[in-house]
């Protein structure tokens, strides 16, 4: 069961002070070009970016041949490192490698880590299913090319934000049952797991800063302009909603990062629930004065950076054993 606190905090002021600062918000009738400006205007500050080798490639893996990634490489060690395939959030309709780059720094920085991030079709122009068979063709890519990049091909973990919690989560039952690539861990921040808009945390934070109602009708619309969302969850497809897996055994150790302030709250805890029970060790943390994607604040808001170090050190320890 998913407990509750008895008191709720709010939002970290220093946090709230920023994001009132900024117009987030939108629905599916603006257009997604002005939703993609909107999410573009947070930007980190160069000089606060750390510096890192960096590449941008397009791969290919079998009909797929023009998927671009950024690549980061950690600073030198003695062995080769492990390898994160990193997914970015924003809806499925949002985002690209700058829009995460400092997130992505962070995992390669925080994990010890190679970061394949990947910039996956995003919809309305590419609708589900075109962003899970980005993903799941760039995860095998990275299973197949690891140590020419001079990884550790026996250590490759999944990690994401949002929609990109999703799709490292989707493509973790992919892997597991397509024999391979073999995951080390998944790292979950705030993911859609469930689509089950009748979670408490839907009603509680519907007009949350970030992410409301508003905001996951519009994407909604935009990535699934075929499916019937309100219709009973348990009936949408695995590769949407990974909690409708019909066994979740044999998935990688997870970490599972949520916000008390998030709409998706309850989504989160809800697939660590079921991971648990299905035998994955996994680790729930719900951030009690966070809201939705507070991983790319960590770079300007200290309690953000506190509660994304949690996440990052989970990933770590798994990966350096």
């Amino acid at each position: 069961m998913i407990e509750r606190p008895l008191a709720r905090p709010d939002i970290d002021p220093t946090f709230k002070a920023l994001l009132d600062a900024f117009t987030m918000t939108f629905n599916a009738d603006d257009g997604v070009e002005l939703a993609r400006a909107r999410l573009s205007q947070l930007k980190v500050p160069e000089e606060m970016l750390p510096e890192l080798r960096i590449e941008n490639r397009t791969i290919a893996h079998g009909d797929l041949t023009d998927i671009p990634v950024r690549i980061y490489w950690p600073p030198d060690s003695d062995a080769p490192p492990p390898v994160v395939v990193f997914f970015h959030g924003g809806g499925f309709a949002l985002g690209d490698l700058d829009t995460h780059d400092p997130v992505a720094r962070m995992h390669a920085l925080g994990a010890e880590a190679i970061v394949v991030s990947v910039d996956y079709r995003l919809a309305p122009e590419h609708p589900f299913p075109a962003g899970v068979d980005d993903s799941w063709a760039a995860l095998q890519w990275v299973g197949e090319h690891a140590a020419e990049l001079g990884g550790d091909p026996a250590r490759i973990a999944v990690a994401g934000d949002s929609a990109g919690g999703n799709l490292a989560a989707v493509t973790a039952l992919l892997a597991r049952d397509n024999g391979g690539p073999s995951l080390t861990f998944q790292l979950l921040w705030y993911p859609v797991a469930t689509a089950d808009l009748s979670l408490p945390s839907h009603t509680e934070n519907a007009e949350a800063p970030v992410l409301d109602r508003v905001v996951i009708e519009a994407f909604l619309a935009w990535y699934l302009p075929e499916l019937d969302i309100d219709v009973d969850p348990k009936t949408l497809p695995v590769t949407f909603a990974p909690a409708n897996a019909a066994d979740l055994s044999g998935l990688p150790p997870a970490y599972v990062g949520t916000a008390e302030h998030d709409p998706l709250r309850d989504d989160g805890a809800r697939y660590a629930e079921l991971l648990s029970a299905a035998g994955v060790p996994v680790e729930l943390s719900n951030e009690p004065t966070m809201v939705h994607g507070y991983a790319s604040f960590a770079m300007v808001i200290p309690a953000a950076a506190e509660a994304t170090e949690r996440g990052l050190r989970a990933l770590r320890k798994a990966l350096h054993p």
